[in-house]
Protein backbone atom coordinates (compact mmCIF):
# COMPACT_ATOMS: atom_id res chain seq x y z
CA UNK A 1 0.00 0.00 0.00
CA UNK A 2 1.59 3.40 -1.20
CA UNK A 3 2.26 5.96 2.02
CA UNK A 4 0.22 9.24 2.45
CA UNK A 5 3.40 11.31 0.88
CA UNK A 6 3.18 9.32 -2.24
CA UNK A 7 -0.58 9.57 -2.66
CA UNK A 8 -0.09 13.34 -2.58
CA UNK A 9 2.22 14.04 -4.65
CA UNK A 10 0.71 11.35 -7.26
CA UNK A 11 -2.49 13.51 -7.11
CA UNK A 12 -0.85 16.87 -6.66
CA UNK A 13 -2.55 17.58 -3.00
CA UNK A 14 -1.06 19.63 -1.46
CA UNK A 15 -1.37 20.43 2.32
CA UNK A 16 -0.14 19.23 5.45
CA UNK A 17 -3.60 20.26 7.93
CA UNK A 18 -4.70 16.84 9.97
CA UNK A 19 -8.26 16.75 8.72
CA UNK A 20 -6.93 16.41 4.72
CA UNK A 21 -4.56 13.62 6.21
CA UNK A 22 -7.19 11.77 8.04
CA UNK A 23 -9.44 12.05 4.82
CA UNK A 24 -6.81 10.69 2.62
CA UNK A 25 -5.63 7.78 5.14
CA UNK A 26 -8.99 6.43 5.02
CA UNK A 27 -9.55 6.86 1.65
CA UNK A 28 -5.88 4.75 1.24
CA UNK A 29 -7.45 2.09 3.54
CA UNK A 30 -10.31 1.50 2.38
CA UNK A 31 -9.64 1.56 -0.89
CA UNK A 32 -8.88 -2.42 -1.47
CA UNK A 33 -12.43 -3.50 -0.49
CA UNK A 34 -15.71 -3.15 -2.36
CA UNK A 35 -17.58 -0.73 0.00
CA UNK A 36 -19.60 2.12 -0.73
CA UNK A 37 -18.18 5.67 -0.14
CA UNK A 38 -19.94 8.83 0.56
CA UNK A 39 -17.33 11.91 0.15
CA UNK A 40 -18.97 15.27 1.77
CA UNK A 41 -17.58 18.73 2.00
CA UNK A 42 -18.09 22.05 0.74
CA UNK A 43 -17.90 22.63 -3.05
CA UNK A 44 -14.55 23.27 -4.09
CA UNK A 45 -12.82 21.30 -1.48
CA UNK A 46 -11.03 18.85 -4.28
CA UNK A 47 -13.68 15.78 -3.43
CA UNK A 48 -12.84 14.69 -7.23
CA UNK A 49 -9.70 13.62 -5.89
CA UNK A 50 -10.81 11.22 -3.64
CA UNK A 51 -12.89 8.46 -5.78
CA UNK A 52 -9.59 8.55 -8.06
CA UNK A 53 -7.19 7.83 -5.08
CA UNK A 54 -9.51 4.65 -3.95
CA UNK A 55 -10.18 3.69 -7.47
CA UNK A 56 -6.60 3.49 -8.63
CA UNK A 57 -5.59 1.84 -4.98
CA UNK A 58 -8.08 -1.19 -5.52
CA UNK A 59 -8.16 -4.66 -7.24
CA UNK A 60 -10.45 -2.34 -10.06
CA UNK A 61 -7.92 -0.11 -10.98
CA UNK A 62 -7.64 -1.74 -14.56
CA UNK A 63 -11.04 -1.45 -15.32
CA UNK A 64 -13.15 2.04 -16.36
CA UNK A 65 -13.55 4.70 -14.28
CA UNK A 66 -16.56 6.99 -14.88
CA UNK A 67 -17.48 10.13 -13.16
CA UNK A 68 -21.12 11.28 -13.22
CA UNK A 69 -22.39 14.61 -12.40
CA UNK A 70 -25.68 13.86 -11.39
CA UNK A 71 -26.93 17.98 -11.12
CA UNK A 72 -25.67 18.80 -14.74
CA UNK A 73 -27.78 15.93 -16.50
CA UNK A 74 -31.51 16.85 -16.61
CA UNK A 75 -33.91 14.92 -14.84
CA UNK A 76 -35.55 13.81 -17.57
CA UNK A 77 -32.92 12.05 -19.37
CA UNK A 78 -30.64 10.75 -16.22
CA UNK A 79 -31.95 7.43 -16.07
CA UNK A 80 -31.05 6.56 -19.64
CA UNK A 81 -27.76 8.09 -18.65
CA UNK A 82 -26.79 6.01 -15.62
CA UNK A 83 -28.67 2.88 -16.99
CA UNK A 84 -29.38 2.94 -20.53
CA UNK A 85 -32.21 2.76 -23.07
CA UNK A 86 -33.79 0.07 -25.61
CA UNK A 87 -34.91 1.48 -28.97
CA UNK A 88 -38.24 3.09 -28.87
CA UNK A 89 -38.52 3.39 -25.80
CA UNK A 90 -38.87 7.60 -25.86
CA UNK A 91 -39.04 10.20 -28.59
CA UNK A 92 -35.72 10.19 -29.85
CA UNK A 93 -34.48 6.88 -28.66
CA UNK A 94 -33.39 5.55 -32.44
CA UNK A 95 -30.96 3.20 -31.57
CA UNK A 96 -30.20 1.22 -28.10
CA UNK A 97 -27.69 2.66 -25.50
CA UNK A 98 -25.88 1.12 -22.83
CA UNK A 99 -25.64 3.52 -19.70
CA UNK A 100 -22.89 4.19 -17.23
CA UNK A 101 -23.68 1.00 -14.85
CA UNK A 102 -23.04 -0.98 -17.90
CA UNK A 103 -20.16 0.35 -19.37
CA UNK A 104 -18.24 0.66 -15.93
CA UNK A 105 -19.15 -2.88 -14.77
CA UNK A 106 -16.07 -4.03 -13.12
CA UNK A 107 -14.91 -0.73 -12.27
CA UNK A 108 -16.14 2.47 -10.23
CA UNK A 109 -18.43 4.98 -10.71
CA UNK A 110 -18.07 8.23 -9.13
CA UNK A 111 -21.70 10.10 -8.57
CA UNK A 112 -20.61 13.39 -7.64
CA UNK A 113 -23.85 16.07 -6.70
CA UNK A 114 -25.17 12.75 -5.61
CA UNK A 115 -28.13 14.81 -3.56
CA UNK A 116 -29.11 16.35 -6.84
CA UNK A 117 -30.46 12.93 -7.90
CA UNK A 118 -34.50 12.70 -8.75
CA UNK A 119 -36.30 10.60 -6.78
CA UNK A 120 -37.09 7.78 -9.24
CA UNK A 121 -33.87 7.57 -9.77
CA UNK A 122 -32.45 7.30 -6.49
CA UNK A 123 -35.02 3.74 -6.73
CA UNK A 124 -33.00 2.54 -9.36
CA UNK A 125 -29.89 3.17 -7.67
CA UNK A 126 -31.07 1.75 -4.52
CA UNK A 127 -31.67 -1.54 -6.33
CA UNK A 128 -27.74 -1.37 -7.95
CA UNK A 129 -26.30 -1.18 -4.29
CA UNK A 130 -28.39 -3.83 -2.93
CA UNK A 131 -28.44 -7.09 -5.76
CA UNK A 132 -26.60 -5.17 -8.68
CA UNK A 133 -29.22 -5.59 -10.78
CA UNK A 134 -30.86 -2.98 -12.92
CA UNK A 135 -33.01 -2.16 -15.75
CA UNK A 136 -32.58 -0.04 -18.93
CA UNK A 137 -35.38 2.62 -19.47
CA UNK A 138 -38.13 0.84 -21.99
CA UNK A 139 -36.55 -2.59 -21.00
CA UNK A 140 -38.38 -5.72 -18.56
CA UNK A 141 -35.12 -7.19 -18.94
CA UNK A 142 -32.90 -7.10 -15.21
CA UNK A 143 -29.15 -7.06 -15.77
CA UNK A 144 -26.31 -7.53 -13.43
CA UNK A 145 -23.37 -5.10 -13.02
CA UNK A 146 -20.41 -5.52 -10.96
CA UNK A 147 -19.72 -1.89 -10.10
CA UNK A 148 -18.04 -0.11 -6.83
CA UNK A 149 -19.82 3.14 -6.10
CA UNK A 150 -18.48 6.21 -4.56
CA UNK A 151 -20.84 9.41 -4.16
CA UNK A 152 -19.57 13.03 -3.04
CA UNK A 153 -22.34 15.45 -1.88
CA UNK A 154 -21.81 19.46 -0.48
CA UNK A 155 -25.64 19.62 1.02
CA UNK A 156 -26.86 18.48 4.17
CA UNK A 157 -28.03 14.47 3.53
CA UNK A 158 -30.33 14.83 7.16
CA UNK A 159 -31.92 17.73 6.09
CA UNK A 160 -32.46 16.36 2.43
CA UNK A 161 -33.74 12.98 4.27
CA UNK A 162 -36.23 15.61 6.29
CA UNK A 163 -37.56 16.80 3.66
CA UNK A 164 -38.00 14.18 1.83
CA UNK A 165 -35.52 15.23 -1.12
CA UNK A 166 -33.63 12.15 -0.40
CA UNK A 167 -34.58 8.91 0.72
CA UNK A 168 -33.10 7.91 4.08
CA UNK A 169 -32.12 3.88 3.19
CA UNK A 170 -30.38 4.81 0.02
CA UNK A 171 -27.80 7.48 2.06
CA UNK A 172 -27.01 4.28 4.11
CA UNK A 173 -26.28 2.00 1.67
CA UNK A 174 -23.77 4.99 0.22
CA UNK A 175 -22.40 6.22 3.00
CA UNK A 176 -21.07 2.97 4.58
CA UNK A 177 -17.90 4.89 4.88
CA UNK A 178 -18.01 8.29 5.28
CA UNK A 179 -15.07 10.97 4.38
CA UNK A 180 -15.46 14.48 5.00
CA UNK A 181 -12.85 16.49 3.54
CA UNK A 182 -12.73 20.10 5.75
CA UNK A 183 -13.19 23.57 3.79
CA UNK A 184 -10.38 25.60 2.95
CA UNK A 185 -10.93 28.04 5.79
CA UNK A 186 -10.10 25.17 8.56
CA UNK A 187 -6.83 24.82 7.01
CA UNK A 188 -5.42 28.06 7.74
CA UNK A 189 -1.87 26.86 7.25
CA UNK A 190 -2.76 25.69 4.03
CA UNK A 191 -3.56 28.67 2.42
CA UNK A 192 -0.67 30.47 2.00
CA UNK A 193 1.07 27.16 0.77
CA UNK A 194 -1.54 26.59 -1.79
CA UNK A 195 -1.46 30.42 -3.03
CA UNK A 196 2.17 29.72 -3.52
CA UNK A 197 1.76 26.92 -5.63
CA UNK A 198 -0.92 27.99 -7.74
CA UNK A 199 1.03 31.37 -8.06
CA UNK A 200 4.24 29.35 -9.41
CA UNK A 201 2.54 27.43 -11.50
CA UNK A 202 0.54 30.23 -13.24
CA UNK A 203 3.90 31.96 -13.50
CA UNK A 204 5.41 28.72 -15.74
CA UNK A 205 2.03 28.64 -17.72
CA UNK A 206 2.19 32.82 -18.81
CA UNK A 207 5.79 32.80 -18.81
CA UNK A 208 6.31 35.56 -16.22
CA UNK A 209 8.01 35.92 -12.84
CA UNK A 210 6.19 34.45 -9.89
CA UNK A 211 4.21 36.79 -7.82
CA UNK A 212 4.59 37.40 -3.74
CA UNK A 213 2.65 38.37 -1.12
CA UNK A 214 4.04 40.81 1.56
CA UNK A 215 3.39 40.52 4.99
CA UNK A 216 0.01 42.57 5.03
CA UNK A 217 -1.30 40.72 1.96
CA UNK A 218 -0.84 37.39 3.42
CA UNK A 219 -2.19 38.19 6.86
CA UNK A 220 -5.54 39.47 4.89
CA UNK A 221 -5.26 36.13 2.99
CA UNK A 222 -5.58 34.30 6.33
CA UNK A 223 -8.39 36.06 7.68
CA UNK A 224 -10.02 35.73 4.37
CA UNK A 225 -13.37 32.80 4.16
CA UNK A 226 -13.23 31.45 0.87
CA UNK A 227 -16.40 30.58 0.68
CA UNK A 228 -15.36 28.64 -2.85
CA UNK A 229 -12.68 26.97 -1.37
CA UNK A 230 -9.70 25.79 -3.13
CA UNK A 231 -11.36 26.63 -6.34
CA UNK A 232 -11.83 30.32 -5.49
CA UNK A 233 -8.24 30.83 -4.15
CA UNK A 234 -6.59 29.34 -7.43
CA UNK A 235 -8.84 31.44 -9.45
CA UNK A 236 -7.79 34.60 -7.45
CA UNK A 237 -3.85 33.58 -7.67
CA UNK A 238 -4.41 33.59 -11.63
CA UNK A 239 -6.46 36.67 -11.70
CA UNK A 240 -3.51 38.62 -9.56
CA UNK A 241 -0.72 36.91 -11.78
CA UNK A 242 -2.23 38.24 -14.93
CA UNK A 243 -3.76 41.56 -13.88
CA UNK A 244 -1.20 42.72 -11.99
CA UNK A 245 2.08 44.43 -13.74
CA UNK A 246 4.11 44.69 -10.07
CA UNK A 247 5.03 41.02 -8.42
CA UNK A 248 5.08 41.75 -5.48
CA UNK A 249 1.49 42.08 -3.75
CA UNK A 250 0.32 44.51 -0.93
CA UNK A 251 -2.32 43.64 1.59
CA UNK A 252 -4.27 46.51 -0.12
CA UNK A 253 -3.99 45.69 -3.46
CA UNK A 254 -5.24 41.73 -2.62
CA UNK A 255 -8.29 43.59 -0.66
CA UNK A 256 -9.16 45.02 -4.27
CA UNK A 257 -9.69 41.07 -5.46
CA UNK A 258 -11.27 39.40 -2.27
CA UNK A 259 -15.24 39.94 -3.10
CA UNK A 260 -17.81 40.13 0.34
CA UNK A 261 -14.29 40.29 2.28
CA UNK A 262 -16.09 39.95 6.15
CA UNK A 263 -13.13 37.98 7.57
CA UNK A 264 -12.70 34.34 8.58
CA UNK A 265 -15.61 34.12 10.68
CA UNK A 266 -17.17 30.72 11.44
CA UNK A 267 -20.02 29.52 9.02
CA UNK A 268 -23.14 28.78 9.73
CA UNK A 269 -23.78 25.09 8.42
CA UNK A 270 -26.59 23.42 8.51
CA UNK A 271 -29.42 26.25 10.26
CA UNK A 272 -32.77 26.08 9.20
CA UNK A 273 -33.95 28.73 6.94
CA UNK A 274 -36.78 30.45 8.27
CA UNK A 275 -39.11 31.29 5.28
CA UNK A 276 -42.30 30.11 6.85
CA UNK A 277 -45.45 32.55 7.10
CA UNK A 278 -44.86 33.23 10.93
CA UNK A 279 -41.15 34.61 10.91
CA UNK A 280 -43.08 36.94 7.39
CA UNK A 281 -45.48 37.86 9.69
CA UNK A 282 -43.20 38.56 12.74
CA UNK A 283 -41.68 41.43 10.38
CA UNK A 284 -44.62 42.70 9.29
CA UNK A 285 -45.58 43.12 12.62
CA UNK A 286 -42.53 45.34 13.65
CA UNK A 287 -43.08 47.13 10.35
CA UNK A 288 -46.65 47.97 12.07
CA UNK A 289 -45.54 48.57 15.07
CA UNK A 290 -43.22 51.40 14.42
CA UNK A 291 -45.02 52.88 11.99
CA UNK A 292 -47.91 53.00 15.36
CA UNK A 293 -45.31 55.26 17.20
CA UNK A 294 -44.52 57.28 14.38
CA UNK A 295 -48.73 58.34 13.88
CA UNK A 296 -48.95 58.49 17.34
CA UNK A 297 -46.05 61.13 17.54
CA UNK A 298 -47.55 62.79 13.94
CA UNK A 299 -50.96 62.96 16.11
CA UNK A 300 -49.50 64.89 18.79
CA UNK A 301 -47.60 67.54 16.69
CA UNK A 302 -50.80 67.87 14.67
CA UNK A 303 -53.19 68.43 17.44
CA UNK A 304 -50.13 71.28 18.52
CA UNK A 305 -50.40 72.45 15.42
CA UNK A 306 -54.17 72.85 14.67
CA UNK A 307 -54.39 74.13 18.72
CA UNK A 308 -51.38 77.32 17.65
CA UNK A 309 -53.28 77.68 14.14
CA UNK A 310 -49.18 77.99 13.05
CA UNK A 311 -47.38 75.44 10.16
CA UNK A 312 -43.67 77.28 11.47
CA UNK A 313 -44.02 75.88 14.97
CA UNK A 314 -43.73 72.37 14.60
CA UNK A 315 -42.15 72.57 11.20
CA UNK A 316 -38.74 72.04 12.55
CA UNK A 317 -40.04 69.06 14.41
CA UNK A 318 -41.58 67.07 11.90
CA UNK A 319 -39.76 67.73 8.88
CA UNK A 320 -39.29 64.12 8.06
CA UNK A 321 -41.85 62.84 10.20
CA UNK A 322 -44.45 63.10 7.30
CA UNK A 323 -42.34 61.58 4.78
CA UNK A 324 -41.09 58.63 6.80
CA UNK A 325 -44.43 57.81 7.43
CA UNK A 326 -45.60 58.21 3.61
CA UNK A 327 -42.11 55.67 2.66
CA UNK A 328 -43.14 53.06 5.76
CA UNK A 329 -46.74 52.72 4.10
CA UNK A 330 -45.70 52.15 1.08
CA UNK A 331 -43.15 49.39 2.30
CA UNK A 332 -45.47 47.96 4.24
CA UNK A 333 -47.79 47.96 1.10
CA UNK A 334 -45.48 46.20 -0.84
CA UNK A 335 -43.79 43.64 1.52
CA UNK A 336 -47.39 42.39 1.96
CA UNK A 337 -47.62 41.86 -1.82
CA UNK A 338 -44.25 40.39 -1.68
CA UNK A 339 -44.25 38.09 1.23
CA UNK A 340 -47.71 37.33 0.35
CA UNK A 341 -49.13 37.96 3.65
CA UNK A 342 -53.25 38.49 3.61
CA UNK A 343 -53.74 41.89 4.21
CA UNK A 344 -56.48 40.73 6.77
CA UNK A 345 -55.21 38.13 8.38
CA UNK A 346 -54.96 38.96 11.83
CA UNK A 347 -55.87 37.76 15.03
CA UNK A 348 -56.80 39.24 18.31
CA UNK A 349 -53.69 36.55 19.93
CA UNK A 350 -51.27 37.96 16.68
CA UNK A 351 -52.37 41.57 17.78
CA UNK A 352 -52.02 41.90 21.32
CA UNK A 353 -49.31 44.08 21.25
CA UNK A 354 -50.26 46.36 18.17
CA UNK A 355 -52.00 49.31 20.73
CA UNK A 356 -55.24 50.74 18.64
CA UNK A 357 -56.00 53.87 17.46
CA UNK A 358 -59.10 55.09 19.41
CA UNK A 359 -62.08 55.47 17.18
CA UNK A 360 -63.70 58.24 18.92
CA UNK A 361 -61.07 60.90 19.11
CA UNK A 362 -62.36 64.24 18.00
CA UNK A 363 -60.67 64.16 14.49
CA UNK A 364 -59.10 61.48 12.50
CA UNK A 365 -55.19 61.14 11.38
CA UNK A 366 -56.65 61.64 7.49
CA UNK A 367 -58.41 64.76 8.80
CA UNK A 368 -55.44 66.05 10.54
CA UNK A 369 -53.69 65.39 6.97
CA UNK A 370 -55.65 67.01 4.98
CA UNK A 371 -55.69 70.18 7.43
CA UNK A 372 -52.32 70.12 7.02
CA UNK A 373 -51.79 69.81 3.76
CA UNK A 374 -54.93 72.80 2.89
CA UNK A 375 -53.37 75.68 5.21
CA UNK A 376 -49.59 75.07 4.29
CA UNK A 377 -51.09 75.24 0.57
CA UNK A 378 -53.08 78.77 1.80
CA UNK A 379 -49.84 79.80 2.87
CA UNK A 380 -47.96 79.17 0.04
CA UNK A 381 -50.42 80.54 -2.40
CA UNK A 382 -51.49 76.78 -3.65
CA UNK A 383 -47.22 76.55 -4.52
CA UNK A 384 -46.95 72.91 -4.16
CA UNK A 385 -43.00 72.85 -4.23
CA UNK A 386 -42.97 75.27 -1.36
CA UNK A 387 -45.63 73.59 0.48
CA UNK A 388 -44.41 70.13 0.08
CA UNK A 389 -40.94 71.68 1.35
CA UNK A 390 -42.59 73.12 4.25
CA UNK A 391 -44.31 69.60 4.98
CA UNK A 392 -41.02 68.05 4.56
CA UNK A 393 -42.42 65.66 2.55
CA UNK A 394 -41.54 65.55 -1.59
CA UNK A 395 -43.57 67.40 -4.26
CA UNK A 396 -44.36 63.95 -5.63
CA UNK A 397 -45.93 62.45 -2.38
CA UNK A 398 -47.90 65.82 -1.75
CA UNK A 399 -49.36 65.83 -5.60
CA UNK A 400 -50.71 62.20 -4.84
CA UNK A 401 -52.31 63.43 -1.56
CA UNK A 402 -54.06 66.90 -3.22
CA UNK A 403 -54.95 63.75 -5.86
CA UNK A 404 -56.22 61.49 -3.71
CA UNK A 405 -58.17 63.93 -1.18
CA UNK A 406 -59.33 65.39 -4.39
CA UNK A 407 -57.99 69.36 -3.28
Amino acid sequence: MENLQTIKQRFGIIGNDVHLHHALEKAIRVAPTDISVLVTGESGVGKENIPKIIHSLSHRKHAKYIAVNCGAIPEGTIDSELFGHEKGSFTGATQDRKGYFEVADGGTIFLDEVGELPLTTQVRLLRVLENGEFIKVGSSKTQKTDVRIVAATNINMHQAIEKERFREDLYYRLSTVEIHLPALRERNEDIHLLFRKFASDFAQKYRMPSIRLDENAVAALLNYRFPGNIRQLKNLAEQISVIEESRTITGAKLLQYLPNNKGNFPAVIGSKKESDFSSERDIMYKILFDMRNDINDLKKLTLDLIKNGNIEEVQEENHQLLEKIYSDKELREHDIEVLNIPQNSSSEKDYDYIETIEEDESLSLQDKEIEMIKKSLEKNNNKRKMAAKELGISERTLYRKIKQYDL
